[in-house]
C-alpha cells in the first residue's frame, strides 16, 4: 500500500490564555500538503494569534503545535528556517534598501545564485527603480512587496500569510494570487489569514471561520453553506452573527445572576 503523507500542520487542543480568557481553544486543525487553507474572521477575531501560534511567534498555553514535524513552541528557529512567513503589519528594516534586504534573506537561507533571484523578484514586483532606496522612504505598498518577495524567494514548501495583500494595488493583488495558486499547483501549501472573503472563494479549498477567539466552523468551502443559494458572505454573517448573539446572551445572563 502507498504511504500516506503526514499533515504539514497539526494542532491538538490548542489555546492561548489572555488573563481569564483562553483564545482559540480547543483548536484541532490539520493541513495537508497541497492545500490552500484559509482562516477568515472580522478584525480582532484572533487570526493573527492563530498564525503566530503556528509559526512559533507565540507559545501556546494549552495543547501543542507541530509544523513540518517540528514542535513550533520548542524549536521556533528551526521552524522559521523551513517555512515562509508574511506577518501582518511588518515592514523590512528601514535602514536597508530592497536589494540589500533581499540579499540578506537569500544568504541567510543559503540560496544558490542569490544575485539572480534578487534581481528576478525586484523585477517581478516592479521595484527595479527602488532597488537602492532605503526602505523607510518607500510607500506601504512597496514595503509590502518586499515582505512578499522575501517569503517567495526560496519557494517554501509551506507558506504562512497574514493579511498579505492589504497594501497592494489590484494589479499586484491579482499577480500574487496567481503566483500562490501556481505554487500550490506545483506542490506548495498555503496557510492564509484574512478578513477578505473573496479570497476564500477564489483560492481556498478548505477554510475556518473564527470570531472572538473561537472557531465557529471549518471544512470545505462548499460544505459550510446550508444550500446552493447561500453565498460565502451569507455563511460568514450567519456564523459571526450567531457568535456575537451568544456572547451577548451570556453577558446578559451573568449580569442578571449578579
Amino acid at each position: 500500500m502507498p504511504s500516506v503523507e503526514a499533515p504539514l500542520v497539526v494542532t491538538k487542543n490548542l489555546g492561548k490564555r489572555y488573563g481569564d480568557f483562553i483564545a482559540l481553544h480547543p483548536l484541532d486543525v490539520k493541513v495537508s500538503s497541497g492545500e490552500f487553507f484559509g482562516v477568515f474572521g472580522p478584525n480582532g477575531a484572533g487570526k493573527s494569534t492563530f498564525i503566530k501560534l503556528l509559526t512559533g511567534q507565540l507559545k501556546p498555553s494549552i495543547g501543542g503545535v507541530e509544523v513540518l514535524g517540528i514542535n513550533a513552541a520548542h524549536d521556533p528557529q528551526k521552524l522559521k528556517a523551513n517555512i515562509g512567513i508574511v506577518p501582518e503589519s511588518e515592514s523590512p528594516p528601514s535602514f536597508l534598501t530592497p536589494a540589500e534586504y533581499l540579499q540578506f534573506v537569500g544568504r541567510l537561507r543559503d540560496l544558490d545564485d542569490v544575485d539572480t533571484k534578487v534581481e528576478y523578484w525586484l523585477d517581478w514586483f516592479g521595484l527595479e527603480d527602488k532597488r537602492d532606496t532605503i526602505c523607510k522612504d518607500l510607500s506601504k505598498g512597496q514595503r509590502q512587496k518586499i515582505m512578499l518577495a522575501t517569503a517567495f524567494i526560496h519557494k517554501p514548501k509551506l507558506l504562512f500569510l497574514d493579511e498579505p495583500f492589504a497594501n497592494l494595488d489590484p494589479i499586484y493583488q491579482r499577480k500574487c494570487r496567481q503566483w500562490l495558486l501556481d505554487h500550490v499547483a506545483n506542490g506548495g501549501t498555503i496557510f492564509l489569514c484574512s478578513h477578505v472573503l473573496e479570497m476564500a472563494e477564489r483560492m481556498c479549498n478548505r477554510m475556518a471561520i473564527i470570531n472572538q477567539g473561537k472557531v465557529l466552523a471549518a471544512g470545505d468551502v462548499s460544505s459550510l453553506k446550508k444550500n446552493s443559494d447561500e453565498t460565502l458572505e451569507d455563511v460568514f454573517i450567519r456564523l459571526v452573527g450567531q457568535s456575537i448573539g451568544e456572547v451577548e446572551k451570556q453577558n446578559t445572563d451573568e449580569s442578571e445572576e449578579e
